[in-house]
């Protein structure tokens, strides 16, 4: 499997396409890369070479719970180098929920590396704001307090991690629960900075200041409500908003696979944009 040492950090990754620009393609939530790679096969069908791979603490890739910055900082400089190294930059990025927010913080921190950004199913909100905490780092800190890392490594998102790179389990248990504890609540608290909506963490000057192309695509569901997009395109200037052929839905989370009868659109969409951009 391909893995490359990113930071210290063994990072699994896979790319499609042998010619054409470079798209980084990012799964939300904390989901392997496997989300993304029938879209990424599709689009690259069509002259791009797009790159999908696990983030730290995610997936195949290593596991290592410490960091100053908070955890989609570190991602986002994670992907960077990872895309340096194989000479990628500068890119477009794209991504799912915490994929478009990965993409949004790559403008912020390597501006740039950045040729555009397709931002998929934009979060945003008190639902998701609630929501989220628990899915990303309390469900894990309480399971830390009750059972130590045993109770960490038994919780369901990291049966499907340690399947996929079981060597994480040693380092898992290697650690005092207190740390791991308390790098989860540093995390959390970083996450839960700036604003709610309509884009989680991003505030509206900022989001203003972007000069560069953006295609927005609205997500369909209560943690990815269509208004946040929409929302997200007007104070984005110049930005391209591109509506599937949904309507939100009265449930928690639809999740990206569900799509999959939207991808030949998104592919002819996301191909049109970065052409036009290119």
């Amino acid at each position: 499997m391909p893995f490359a040492t990113i930071r210290s950090v063994q990072i699994f990754y896979e790319t499609f396409g042998d010619h054409g620009p470079w798209l980084a393609l990012n799964a939300g939530g904390r989901n392997s890369h496997a989300e993304m790679a029938p879209l990424a096969k599709q689009i690259a069908q069509h002259g791009f070479r797009v790159l999908v791979h696990d983030r730290r603490n995610t997936g195949a890739s290593q596991m290592l719970f410490e960091g100053t910055d908070g955890e989609e900082e570190i991602w986002a400089d994670d992907l960077y180098e990872l895309m340096s190294s194989l000479g990628a930059l500068p890119a477009f990025f794209a991504g799912s929920s915490a994929g478009a927010r990965l993409s949004m913080l790559m403008r912020r921190r390597h501006p740039e590396a950045v040729k555009g950004l397709l931002l998929m199913r934009i979060t945003g909100g008190d639902f998701a704001a609630g929501r989220l905490p628990t899915m990303y780092y309390l469900q894990f800190t309480q399971a830390a307090e009750a059972n130590g890392m045993e109770g960490v490594c038994n919780t369901a998102p990291y049966q499907e991690r340690l399947a996929l790179n079981p060597s994480n389990r040693d380092y898992l248990m290697s650690l005092d629960p207190k740390d791991y504890i308390a790098q989860q609540q540093f995390w959390l608290s970083k996450f839960l900075q700036g604003p709610r909506s309509p884009v989680m963490g991003m505030e509206n000057a900022e989001l203003e200041q972007f000069n560069l192309p953006v295609l927005v695509v609205p997500g369909n569901d209560k943690t990815h409500a269509s208004a946040n997009g929409i929302a997200a395109h007007q104070l984005i200037p110049g930005s391209e908003l591109f509506q599937l052929p949904t309507s939100d839905q009265d449930v928690d989370l639809i999740a990206f696979p569900l799509w999959h009868e939207f991808y030949p659109l998104l592919t002819d969409r996301f191909v049109q944009f970065m052409r036009k951009h290119a």
